[in-house]
């Protein structure tokens, strides 16, 4: 075979392999954060008045659309990392460049996520901090696989 076809089929199979990388690893770290599942304990158990219950629906609705924008940022960078690897087909600067701007949004995401679950905290009372307290705590340490 020669050496030009050879190359094609390399990057070809980088370009496979980093699809099928993205299309495994998307799902994982694009899940809902931890915080989904403390929604619900907030509404389920807290006991909130309806002025709370208020203030927290306009809470997630602006959450919702933050992290949708944060979301798409580190699909933007996902891509830009398969294009690198198909341009350079090694770990040169652009792959590096692409592997840090996936880092600083999934980092920025993670961020917006614990401020919206001090946001939602400080409509609480001490009694119902405490259990959401509690329930962040369970969420973040409960085994994710």
């Amino acid at each position: 075979m020669s050496r030009p076809w050879r190359q094609t089929l390399l990057v070809l199979a980088i370009a496979l392999l980093a699809g099928m990388a993205g299309a495994w690893l998307g799902p994982r770290l694009l899940a809902r954060p931890a915080s989904d599942g403390v929604h619900a304990a907030v509404h389920r158990d807290l006991n909130l008045s309806a002025e709370q219950s208020a203030k927290i629906e306009v809470l997630e609705a602006d959450f919702a659309i933050r992290r949708r924008a944060l979301e798409l940022e580190m699909r933007k960078a996902n891509t830009e990392l398969a294009a690198a690897i198909r341009t350079e087909q090694a770990f040169g600067p652009e792959v590096t460049a692409a592997v840090d701007h996936f880092h600083v949004a999934m980092g920025e995401l993670q961020k917006a996520t614990i401020e919206h679950v001090f946001a939602m905290r400080a409509v609480l009372t001490p009694e119902q901090a405490a259990t959401f307290d509690r329930k962040v705590v369970d969420a973040l340490t409960a085994d994710q696989t």
